[in-house]
C-alpha cells in the first residue's frame, strides 16, 4: 500500500528551489516559529491535504522532461518534510527509480537517526540556517540551533551536497560579526556548493493577518540591494561561493 502525506501544495514549475526546472511539493507541518515566515499557514501538521505517493509520482514524472532538459529535478520543501520522514522518504525512492533528481529543502531542525535513511536517496539538501548564534536563532524561530548544526556537520561528514540559504533581515540576521562567525562555521565543512541570500521581504504578512495572527516584525524594512551586498562581500572574503535569490 502507498504511503499517504500531508501536502501544502505544488509548483510544477519551481526555478528557485534548486537547480534546473523543479517540481515542488511543498509538504504541510512546521516545528519552527520564524517570525518573518510567509507561508503561516503551513505549521498545522493537520492542514493541507492528503497525497498518497504513487498517485503524487504519477503527476510528478509528467514534466520529467523539462527537468532533464533543464538539470532540474524534484525539491521536497515545507513547512518541515522531515516531520513526515516515511512519506518523504518513500516520495524520493519513486524519484530515484525514476532517475529524478532530489533535493531536500529543510531547516535541519530533525535527528540524525531520523534523516540519515533519507539522505541515500538524496542528491542535494538546501539547508536553512536562520542565524548562527544559538540565542538569535531561538528569538528568531522558538528553538535552539544545535539539531540543524548538527545537521550540517552530518552532511559533511557523508559528502552531500549542500546549499546553505541565510534569509537576511535587516536588524536581525544581518549583524556583520554574525555574518562571520556563520563563514567560519561553513568553512569547516567540505560539501558546501554555495550559499543563497535571500532577502527578507514582509509579503506573508497578510497571510499572518488573515489567519488572525500579529504579525511579528511589522516595520521591519525589506532587505534592500545594499544590504545584500554587504553581506555577499563578507561571505566573498572567506572564500565562499555566495548568491543572492
Amino acid at each position: 500500500m502507498s504511503i499517504k502525506g500531508r501536502v501544502h501544495s505544488l509548483e510544477t514549475f519551481g526555478t528557485v528551489d534548486g537547480p534546473g526546472i523543479r517540481f515542488i511539493v511543498f509538504t504541510q507541518g512546521c516545528p519552527l516559529r520564524c517570525k518573518y515566515c510567509h507561508n503561516r499557514d503551513t505549521w498545522d501538521p493537520s492542514g493541507g491535504n492528503e497525497y498518497d505517493v504513487d498517485e503524487l509520482m504519477s503527476e510528478i514524472v509528467k514534466y520529467k522532461p523539462f527537468m532533464i532538459s533543464s538539470g532540474g529535478g524534484l525539491t521536497i520543501s515545507g513547512g518541515e518534510p522531515t516531520l513526515q520522514p516515511e512519506f518523504l522518504k518513500s516520495l524520493l525512492i519513486k524519484a530515484k527509480d525514476n532517475d529524478i533528481h532530489t533535493a531536500i529543502d529543510t531547516s535541519g531542525f530533525v535527528d540524525i537517526d531520523v534523516i540519515d535513511p533519507i539522505l541515500d536517496y538524496t542528491d542535494l539538501i538546501l539547508l536553512d540556517i536562520k542565524h548562527i548564534n544559538r540565542d538569535a536563532f531561538k528569538d528568531l524561530t522558538g528553538i535552539y540551533n544545535d539539531k540543524t548544526l548538527n545537521l550540517a556537520k552530518h552532511l559533511s561528514d557523508r559528502k552531500i551536497s549542500t546549499w546553505i540559504r541565510y534569509v537576511l533581515v535587516p536588524g536581525l540576521t544581518d549583524n556583520e560579526d554574525d555574518i562571520r562567525d556563520l563563514c567560519k562555521f561553513i568553512n569547516t565543512l567540505d560539501n558546501i556548493e554555495k550559499v543563497e541570500i535571500l532577502p527578507y521581504h514582509s509579503m506573508g504578512k497578510f497571510k499572518w493577518e488573515e489567519l488572525g495572527y500579529e504579525y511579528a516584525l511589522k516595520g521591519i524594512e525589506d532587505a534592500n540591494d545594499d544590504d545584500l551586498l554587504k553581506a555577499s562581500k563578507i561571505f566573498k572574503e572567506y572564500g565562499i561561493n555566495v548568491a543572492i535569490k
